[in-house]
């Protein structure tokens, strides 16, 4: 790897597609606090063995002091491979990179998320991933007692694509799930509409949250789930953090379903969340607190290298 020391002013990469909002915001926070931003696609990006570092990022001569990834065009499995690809060889190249391909490919995977929160001790539901139908029949007729299960694609975001299966002969053909059934306990309670929490996770710290709230069981913001204020309490805010910690995220949107305290459990690590509904009832500046929390990483990260 090598040892870059970051410049002053920290020149940092902004994958994000152009008509991102949510990246326009960074981008202007970031400036406003003296660093030098190069936006582009990591679809625009490449590997070139005779460039800096190996990577060519269009606009930037060399490689930056740290890129932070808002989004990921959608692709061909090989193109997204690639893209993913742009930062692994990022960060061995000694770049900084928030989050890294890591953090999103275990996030992206939703069965690795879970895996990865129950083998830290976070509390998830019953959760199942299996290729063969048959397999998924016969999960589905062990857990009818306990009530119905939640089909959600393994890629999917934003609620969409999520299904409550009852009975063993409700689950779609493989074809309609890409040939993946990822299953999980229905675990969702109707008290005056269904509820759960997001919190958002910067740097190790729960900096915002809310509550989402619909009359259908799902209540992604994007499904027509409203967004309530909420001051979370330590356990949402340590549960939040700790699973933002065991997919290696450095700043995540977590989600949170609690019936009573002591009975919380983790749907989703969102690893490069949108923050939309936070904003219309969290007096939080999310992109500053992601940028500045960077930014106080590069220096951090400078410092180290100086001293050592």
């Amino acid at each position: 790897m090598l040892h870059r020391v970051a410049l002053d002013p920290p020149r940092i990469a902004l994958f994000a597609d152009s008509t991102d909002g949510h990246a326009n915001a960074l981008e202007k926070r970031l400036i406003a606090q003296g660093a030098s931003v190069c936006r582009a696609s990591l679809a625009a990006c490449s590997f070139d063995t005779g460039a800096p570092g190996g990577i060519r990022i269009p606009g930037l001569d060399g490689l930056p002091d740290a890129a932070l990834v808002r989004t990921i065009a959608a692709g061909s499995f090989e193109a997204v491979t690639r893209r993913l690809g742009i930062l692994h060889g990022l960060r061995e190249a000694g770049v900084l990179v928030w989050n890294d391909a890591r953090a999103i490919e275990r996030c992206v995977d939703k069965s690795t998320t879970t895996f990865l929160l129950a083998h830290n001790g976070i509390a998830v539901p019953p959760t199942w991933t299996v290729e063969r139908r048959e397999e998924a029949e016969a999960i589905l007729r062990r857990e009818e007692v306990h009530g119905p299960l939640v089909l959600k694609p393994l890629f999917g975001a934003q609620g969409k694509g999520l299904r409550l299966i009852r009975k063993a002969d409700e689950l779609p053909p493989p074809e309609d799930v890409a040939g993946v059934y990822y299953l999980q306990r229905f675990m969702g309670l109707h008290r005056d509409g269904y509820r759960d929490h997001r919190v958002f996770v910067v740097a190790g710290r729960a900096v915002a949250a809310m509550s989402r709230r619909s009359d259908h069981w799902i209540t992604n913001i994007k499904q027509g789930g409203e967004p309530e204020p909420v001051t979370p309490d330590d356990e949402l805010c340590d549960i939040a953090v700790r699973a933002s910690a065991a997919v290696g995220a450095d700043f995540a949107g977590v989600d949170i379903l609690r019936h009573a305290p002591g009975e919380a459990v983790v749907l989703e690590v969102n690893s490069m969340p949108a923050w939309s509904g936070l904003r219309r009832v969290a007096d939080i500046d999310i992109p500053l607190e992601i940028t500045r929390a960077l930014i106080e990483a590069i220096r951090a990260r400078a410092a180290r290298r100086i001293a050592g």
